[in-house]
């Protein structure tokens, strides 16, 4: 019965639809001692220091565990069940236990460290380069009792992570607040509508709100009931925490953070590093620590003049026009809007009438087709829910790759966005065969509702823009070393320069234009309207960039000069003090919901998207330097960013690559231009 399990079936995708909680445990088991069958295999003393040979057995074992374990979690993330979180959580800590042992293994460990280089080609060269540094970062190198403790850290952290993400979603999914229509004057009509379905779909009356961010947002940036924003913004700000209301308190993650916290300072000292930091920074771009920190406060001070004129716009504008001499916290997006669209004289609503999702993503499509050399064609496959869409990429009538496309908040999914790999591209030992890369490509939007199809707000566009960077990364390369490949051993801090480079053309009308049409009319995005968005573009960009300094700062001094044993609270108000213009109240709550680094990989990290930004904005701007005469990206500048940055995955360092492309190291310029605060802009 269990050679049935469509979660041991590797031939070719998926079978999403098959899958149900009572296949895990078997599954697991049965491909757990495949692979521990191939790890003893491979370290016995007899078997050839040989990356090939090595790969045949360990890697074939270990690739289809990761396949089906990643087939679990996307599952847990998006379709999420209590039968499916016990089946994941049950097991999780084996899952957890290999991989520690496995990284950590002093026999394999071993066994790579004799390998002759000289047989390897680069991308395998590099591949084993890292997997070198990841034995000692795995604690390969540590013995007897400290080895053990090492172990037991990464099951427990596992186990903390998983948690403090479940309380996020079940706080967020287990709030709501009914209201009636006449609480909701300003809120536009299609997220109205939503809130009535939600009501009716709960027996009830009136209109019921929600924290999820199609929700969330359009309140709190278009509600003209204060008292209501001030409901919505208590509630989402001190999700999962000890001030949370009564009714979702039992969710808070004050103690999983703690505990995270002491277990990653115990993991540095046990590796011989001073602080969680330092091991973060390990296989990342920055060196060290003092590197980040020097970064982003130098970022800051050039950001801070532009932050105090927004704020004292928004301010007087405030008192002259809406009557509020005293902003509280909850009213700063509705005074941003408001000023947005005096300032500026358009809204985000009347932008989104004209982005329907179809549309959208045809014209995402025809950038990629146009600059990348690909075709995207809809395919069929084994799905999780019925909005699902499946698509394949071909050059030459190849196969290039393929992706699930996933972009509709619902119950049970994760909020966020994000792409994970399904599969990577490799020259398979086993067989012979080239694999070709699947992602998974996972939004929150808003579902269409009275029979429209979705509309999405332009910063929804740039969410999808940003997402298919990471997916093209991944699904474009042509490396054929699994562990290299795409978005594979690429260092973190440069993760992010495709997707935020791709968030560039939303800015293009030589590309936006191609997918614009007015949901009543079919109308393309006027011209002059498009010329107002530009206009606005930079609109607060002072305020965004210290709002990211003040989570990567927060995030980098937690884990280098923060005593785990004490509380966090105090340095959040000290970063705030030292980089926010705009002071919170006492009571938010925002780390314990900062699921980026407790639950989602970018503990010491969250700084590489700034890090990034800056990587990305200069290549973007040579399709700048080179656009054609009618102000579209020129084909051939995509050509050698494809060839030198997405093809090339993590077969090189980033840098290499990025110089490979713009034949020099990054500046800052262009990043300080692009958001308005360079020599040009104004403070």
């Amino acid at each position: 019965m269990i050679a049935a399990s469509p979660l041991l079936d590797f031939t070719d995708l998926p079978r999403f639809d098959a899958v149900t909680p009572e296949q895990v445990d078997d599954a697991i088991s049965e491909l757990l001692q495949r692979a521990e069958k191939a790890l003893e295999t491979v370290t016995a003393p007899a078997f050839p220091a040989d990356w090939q040979a090595m790969a045949r057995v360990l890697d074939v074992a270990t690739e289809q565990l990761g396949r089906a374990w990643g087939v679990i979690s996307h599952l847990n993330a998006v379709a999420d069940t209590p039968e499916l979180r016990a089946a994941y959580n049950q097991a999780l800590p084996r899952v957890t236990d290999f991989w520690t042992r496995l990284g950590a293994d002093e026999r394999l460990f071993a066994k790579y460290r004799a390998m002759d280089t000289r047989d390897l080609d680069p991308a395998q060269q590099q591949a084993l380069k890292n997997a070198l540094r990841n034995f000692v970062l795995s604690g390969a190198e540590l013995e007897g009792p400290a080895k053990a403790r090492f172990a037991q850290i990464q099951e427990r952290q596992a186990e903390l992570s998983q948690k403090f993400s479940e309380n996020v979603l079940d706080a967020t999914d287990h709030w709501t607040c009914l209201v009636q229509e006449d609480e909701l004057r300003g809120v536009p009509d299609d997220v109205k509508e939503a809130a009535r379905l939600a009501a009716e779909r709960a027996g009830l009356q009136g209109y019921q709100l929600n924290l999820k961010m199609p929700c969330y947002l359009p309140v709190m940036q278009f509600a003209d009931n204060a008292a209501l924003r001030q409901t919505l913004y208590r509630a989402y700000a001190t999700r999962a925490s000890d001030q949370a209301d009564e009714a979702t308190r039992h969710f808070d993650n004050s103690a999983l953070i703690r505990e995270m916290l002491a277990l990653r300072q115990e993991e540095a000292r046990l590796l011989g590093y001073a602080n969680f930091a330092e091991v973060s920074l390990a296989p990342k771009m920055a060196s060290s620590p003092d590197e980040v920190i020097r970064f982003l406060r130098d970022l800051a001070s050039r950001a801070r003049p532009y932050a105090e004129k927004d704020l004292q716009d928004m301010r007087d504008f405030a008192s002259a026009h809406l009557q509020l001499q005293d902003p509280q916290p909850w009213d700063w997006p509705y005074i941003g809007e408001k000023l947005k669209e005096a300032r500026y004289a358009f809204s985000e609503q009347e932008v989104k009438q004209y982005l329907t999702a179809p549309k959208v993503l045809d014209g995402l499509f025809k950038i990629i087709e146009t600059l990348f050399d690909v075709a995207i064609r809809p395919d069929a496959a084994p799905v999780w829910h019925p909005g699902v869409r499946f698509y394949r990429i071909e050059r030459q009538g190849q196969l290039v790759g393929q992706f699930y496309l996933d972009p509709a908040a619902r119950s049970g999914k994760r909020g966020g966005a994000w792409m994970d790999d399904v599969r990577a591209r490799w020259l398979r030992p086993d067989n012979g065969q080239l694999q070709t890369p699947i992602a998974h490509l996972v939004c929150n939007f808003a579902e269409g509702v009275g029979g429209q199809p979705p509309l999405l707000t332009h910063d929804d566009v740039t969410t999808l823009f940003h997402e298919f960077g990471h997916g093209l990364h991944h699904m474009l390369t042509q490396v054929n070393e699994r562990d290299v490949s795409g978005i594979s051993g690429v260092e973190w801090d440069a993760v992010e320069l495709p997707s935020q480079f791709m968030e560039n053309f939303c800015w293009e009308w030589s590309v936006l234009r191609h997918m614009t049409a007015h949901v009543a009319t079919g109308e393309p995005l006027p011209r002059a309207l498009f010329d107002k968005m530009v206009a606005a573009r930079n609109f607060q960009s002072g305020l965004q960039t210290l709002r990211q300094i003040e989570f990567s700062l927060f995030d980098m001094l937690l884990h280098s000069a923060h005593n785990p044993g004490d509380d966090f609270m105090p340095l959040l108000h000290k970063v705030r003090a030292e980089v926010a213009v705009i002071q919170p109240p006492a009571w938010n709550r925002m780390a314990h919901a900062f699921s980026h680094i407790f639950a989602g990989g970018y503990a010491a990290g969250y700084y590489s998207y700034k890090w990034a930004e800056v990587l990305s904005a200069d290549a973007y701007a040579a399709f700048e330097e080179t656009a054609l005469p009618d102000g579209s990206p020129n084909p051939e500048t995509g050509r050698r960013y494809r060839e030198t940055i997405l093809e090339a995955g993590g077969s090189r360092p980033a840098m290499d690559s990025f110089k490979a492309f713009r034949g020099r190291e990054p500046t800052l310029d262009a990043l300080l231009r692009h958001q308005g605060m360079g020599s040009a802009g104004n403070a």
